[in-house]
């Protein structure tokens, strides 16, 4: 039996584009059964979707109309085989095709007897979690694994499937974030291919935004650049998602703002290629303490905390003005470090439509910045070598209010990512710095629930395997 394993990109609930590109990989396929993975609401991220009766209709439709076709082959479409112009739904999930015992299902089982095991199974992307995951699979059947390419709000299904042999050897792996047609030959063993964490989270969010995009209907994205690295990063991955003329760098300096805010960022505009506009917020700043808050001249630069986040306020205004008359899609550019401390401001820095950057900690937001530029510079090495600031007061650095990021995150990474005990953080860092981190993980909370979506990169991610009560009192 000639089997083909067709790894292909959907869209929730868009039937109709998920049906022609099922139909377009039928008909370019010469084989006996092509496997497509899930195309379901439940697995293509449909949530509450699957309580509409009319698009639950369309989706019988979906299946209806690809046996309409009558196609001389079998069809496997998740857990659904369609043959000789007929859906089928096994309940115990056995599939008599070709002679061949076909076991399908969406979990992974060791003890079943069959000539072919197809686990169908949408498979969100964390990072470091593929290798693992291949390794966990030792099977004494020829084996599939079918996994999507696609985007469900903040998870990315971003393929990777694979097969193997009777004797659990890899016969087959498929790149990931993007679409691929392959003829299994279960007697032909393949290397494994190992890429790098870095190469993987610049094509993972690099296609989130191209379908974010794609299925939102934007064309274009802006963003402030300030100058520091989260904004950089933001606008290298923005450019190679969609091209440097779709993508727009805003400059907002205030009086606070070092010279290098500035000419960094249009070095960095520069490398990129991208178009840029300059509006410091200066002016804006003084006549709002002026008018509304009537506060004197000589006491302008006494900044507190609402000096602070009205800054970041005003940029905010700005980028949604022109994320609004231009119609492009406002990126939020905070990292997983700031958002566990609550490091941002409300309507300010956290304005956005999409964040692609958000499950990334500071140390990794630099490990990845360090990948782009391993050919050439790409992201200046002055933002790169540059002590994190806001910029909000003169001479403010992060870390006045936050531990060395090298600290942070490694605490962020064991308490959330890992879920270890306190106890075990202490025996590393010690009580006090311990409790006042995960304080400010649950005290922050607020704040993240109010955030803009972003792209999930980790299992324990706070867009999505974390949930936290923003009421409580234990912390």
């Amino acid at each position: 039996m000639k089997i083909a394993l067709a790894q292909t990109r959907f869209k929730t609930a868009d039937f109709e584009f998920n049906y022609n590109t099922i139909v377009e990989k039928i008909e370019n396929t010469n084989c006996d059964l092509i496997v497509f993975p899930e195309y379901d609401l439940t697995e293509t991220g449909g949530k509450d979707l699957v309580l509409d009766e009319n698009c639950c209709l369309k989706q019988d439709e979906f299946y209806a109309r690809i046996a309409d076709k009558n196609f001389n082959r079998n069809i496997l479409v998740g857990e659904v085989l369609i043959r000789n112009g007929q859906v089928e739904i096994s309940e115990d999930g056995f599939f008599d095709i070709g002679g061949k015992k076909v076991f399908v299902s969406d979990s992974y089982r060791n003890d079943v007897v069959c000539d072919l095991y197809v686990l169908a199974k949408n498979r969100y992307y964390t990072i470091n979690s593929y290798r693992d995951f291949v390794d966990s699979i030792d099977t004494n059947n020829d084996f599939i694994y079918i996994n999507a390419v696609g985007m469900a709000d903040s998870d990315v299904y971003a393929g990777g499937s694979f097969a193997k042999n009777r004797d659990n050897i890899l016969v087959c792996q498929m790149p990931i974030c993007r679409e691929d047609v392959q003829i299994l030959d279960f007697s032909s063993p393949v290397e494994f291919i190992e890429n790098s964490t870095e190469s993987e989270v610049l094509a993972v969010t690099s296609f989130a935004l191209k379908e974010y995009c794609e299925n939102t209907g934007f064309k274009k994205v802006i963003l402030g650049l300030s100058g520091g690295i989260d904004s950089a990063l933001t606008a290298a991955i923005a450019v190679n998602a969609l091209g440097a003329e779709n993508v727009f760098g805003v400059l907002m300096p205030s009086m606070f703002s070092s010279e290098g805010s500035i000419t960094d960022s249009l070095k960095l505009a520069q490398n990129l290629g991208i178009r840029t506009e300059k509006h410091a917020i200066t002016s804006l700043y003084k006549t709002f303490m002026d008018k509304i808050a009537h506060v004197s001249p000589e006491e302008e630069d006494k900044t507190t905390l609402a000096e602070e986040n009205l800054q970041a306020r005003l940029r905010a205004l700005i980028l949604m003005y022109f994320s609004n008359r231009s119609n492009c899609l406002l990126l939020s550019t905070g990292n997983k470090s700031e958002s566990a401390m609550g490091f941002g401001t409300l309507y300010g820095d956290l304005a956005g439509g999409l964040n692609l950057i958000c499950d990334l900690t500071k140390t990794r937001v630099y490990k990845l910045a360090n990948y782009i530029n391993k050919d050439n510079e790409i992201i200046p090495q002055e933002i790169i070598d540059k002590a994190p600031s806001a910029e909000l007061h003169p001479g403010q650095k992060d870390q006045d209010r936050l531990p060395a990021y090298e600290v942070l995150d490694d605490i962020i990474d064991m308490y959330v990512e890992q879920c270890k005990p306190k106890e075990e953080i202490y025996e590393k860092y010690g009580k006090a710095l311990t409790d006042e981190v995960v304080r400010k993980i649950y005290r922050m909370q607020f704040k993240r629930k109010q955030g803009c979506l972003g792209v999930r990169l980790t299992e324990r991610s706070f867009c999505g395997g974390v949930s936290l009560p923003v009421m409580q009192k234990f912390y």
